[in-house]
């Protein structure tokens, strides 16, 4: 008997401290028709200089309501198997890499990247936001911004725009086109003459 009470005490303990986390995906932009009257409707400026940038100025990884923060609630969201322990840190699961179509099994490997990078934003209008707006911006779960990568496919990025990297799996770009056009249009952020071509290009791919 005592061994069976031990035994559902260690159960519970597990199911206390894991959560086993379905695959999803972040969330869905507009369709291509919206996407491309949202490209057409942003502004097209010069990249405004980066003097006094710094990614502290973008406070992240924040506390979510649930105990978790927002890189945890993506390692969660983005997943399949994946399982957390007390602090909410991912210890086991699979993440399958959109840009490149890799799958990543080890935790610690799997990157956060923000669709539009804190650089981009900081050129792009973010330099005269708030520090309270640009951390709802690094952190944003509503809208398409967050996604898991891995360390070599967010490393390759940077804080490039379109024109200057694009996913390295071809018919990842129709999503991630209308995910970008749709963050700079809900974060009212300009782009450049070169980006918006770079934008409509991959729309065609859709």
């Amino acid at each position: 008997m005592r061994r069976i009470l031990l035994a559902l005490v260690s159960i519970a303990a597990l199911l206390a401290f894991a959560i086993q986390s379905a695959s999803a995906a972040p969330p869905t932009p507009p369709g291509v028709s919206t996407a491309r009257t949202q490209l057409a409707a942003l502004t097209v400026a010069t990249p405004h200089s980066m003097d006094g940038y710094s990614r502290d100025l973008f406070p992240h990884w924040i506390t979510e309501p649930d105990g978790c923060t927002s890189r945890e609630e993506v390692l969660k969201r983005d997943g399949t198997g994946v399982t957390v322990d007390a602090d909410c840190y991912p210890t086991a699961g699979s993440w399958h890499i959109a840009y490149d179509g890799t799958t990543v099994t080890v935790p610690s490997k799997v990157q956060i990247d923000h669709i539009v990078p804190l650089a981009d934003a900081w050129r792009s209008g973010a330099d005269n936001w708030t520090t309270a707006k640009r951390k709802d911006f690094a952190n944003d779960l509503t809208d398409p911004q967050l996604i898991a990568s891995s360390v070599q496919q967010n490393e390759s990025k940077g804080d490039d725009d379109p024109s200057q990297w694009k996913p390295a799996l071809q018919s990842y770009w129709c999503l991630y086109s209308r995910d970008w056009i749709d963050d700079k249009t809900v974060w009212a952020l300009t782009i450049t003459s070169d980006e918006k071509t770079a934008l409509s290009s991959m729309l065609d791919t859709c």
